[in-house]
């Protein structure tokens, strides 16, 4: 298999080592050798094992890196399994999956993160990297055995798909990750605030006959745990943010200097609430999707730096799930394969700079995650995305890679995808 790659004349856009240039990439044993912009020094001739990529025309990015994913084995292969959302996950980009821990058994323990490790070696198609569960069955009641954990192979912990609704079982774990220097990730959501809401709380859900969830819901949770951040020290990072006071919060405390990242996902800054009209269950996430203003704040936060990556939340669901009520039907959008897509939007509604994109989607969740991933910089395991820019691709949600084939994004028009994802020196899809 190829280790060996010369990648020519592409655009090579590095955020860790400020490289923004036309050049190649030499790849020698699944590393990277060396990079050398267009300066008139030439390349020897590729030895005849060696692989040579035209990339002229095309950007060269490091490896996309997804810090929020669901692959959802152990338990719910039905939905997805590591074999399939490691394969939408190249399909879309991504050579770096961190999976949360709500499975069935919940990864709250090595013996599921030694699974979820070996499994990935054996059928995956990109590094995974587990997240552990905060408390022991995500029920918030008793924290995991994090240390454990965290020897066997976790880079985070959260329970994610819950909040962890006890304050000083937050608290604890704060204090406690310190010891690791890893990142607790918080869902924030007030259960007893969202009080089984299915949509944003607003004048159309009404109209809909559908109970809401207030901004509140979250931004209380976020109030909460910035707080709560500042007490430990601990390192703080905020999942898929989406509503303005949630971004004004986060700005104020690290003007603050207090330990704390955020995230949020495509959809938040490419659709709002108006998605669910129609009952259309494809829009149904959570936190659920916001209003135009809101989508704005998104924007704003991404531009100046509030909020630090862009992650997937690719949370696969079968078909049959999606087709009950919208009260009844799951929450969730099978991310991996549109999100470079839309991501590329912001670059062209003048959001973000190219640069600032890619170091949303690899330098800094793999700076956060500590994964090591994320940069071209020479010795580093040579996980690259190649991308065609103007390449326009109609989302097909029934050719996904991925089982789960639950998208609002079906049929829309994309400018700007993936071409070739190499993990390790292997291209893994083209």
């Amino acid at each position: 298999m190829d280790k060996d790659l010369l990648i020519k004349g592409g655009h090579i856009i590095d955020p860790s080592q400020g490289i923004d240039g036309i050049g190649d990439v030499y790849i020698e044993g699944g590393r990277i050798a060396s990079i050398r912009l267009n300066n008139g020094n030439q390349y020897r001739a590729p030895a005849q094992k060696e692989r040579t990529i035209d990339a002229a025309g095309l950007y060269v990015f490091p490896g996309l890196v997804d810090m929020h994913a669901h692959l959802r084995e152990p338990g719910y292969e039905h939905k997805e399994t590591i074999k399939t959302g490691t394969r939408a996950a190249v399909r879309g980009g991504f050579t770096s999956v961190c999976p949360m821990p709500n499975t069935n058994p919940v990864n709250d323990n090595t013996t599921v993160t030694a699974f979820v490790i070996k499994k990935a070696a054996e059928e995956g198609f990109c590094s995974v990297y587990p997240i552990g569960a905060v408390t022991k069955g995500q029920n918030g009641e008793e924290l995991a055995e994090m240390g454990l954990m965290y020897d066997a192979g976790c880079k985070a912990f959260s329970d994610d798909g819950r909040p962890v609704m006890s304050s000083i079982m937050m608290r604890r774990a704060l204090a406690y990750s310190r010891v690791f220097g890893v990142p607790v990730i918080s869902h924030c959501e007030d259960l007893a605030l969202a009080d089984d809401g299915v949509m944003n709380e607003s004048a159309l859900a009404t109209t809909l006959g559908l109970k809401g969830i207030p901004s509140a819901a979250e931004e209380v949770m976020v109030a909460r745990d910035i707080i709560l951040a500042e007490l430990t020290g601990g390192r703080l990072h905020l999942a898929h943010i989406s509503t303005e006071g949630s971004v004004r919060l986060i700005r104020l405390a690290k003007e603050r200097g207090i330990r704390v990242t955020a995230e949020t996902c495509p959809h938040y800054f490419s659709l709002t609430e108006e998605a669910v009209n129609g009952y259309d269950t494809n829009a149904k996430v959570n936190p659920p999707l916001r209003t135009q203003k809101d989508a704005k704040a998104i924007k704003e936060g991404l531009r100046d730096g509030t909020i630090d990556v862009i992650a997937t939340d690719h949370a696969p669901h079968h078909r049959d799930e999606k087709l009950r009520e919208f009260d009844k039907a799951p929450s969730g959008i099978s991310g991996f394969e549109t999100a470079l897509g839309l991501s590329l939007r912001l670059v062209e509604q003048n959001v973000l700079t190219i640069g600032n994109l890619v170091e949303k989607m690899t330098c800094n969740p793999a700076v956060i995650m500590g994964l090591g991933k994320g940069t071209l910089r020479e010795g580093s395991d040579a996980d690259i995305t190649i991308a065609d820019l103007n390449k326009e691709t109609r989302v097909e949600a029934a050719s996904f890679a991925s089982l789960g084939k639950n998208t609002p994004f079906d049929k829309w028009i994309l400018k700007g995808m993936p071409v070739i994802t190499i993990v390790g020196g292997i291209v893994v899809h083209e």
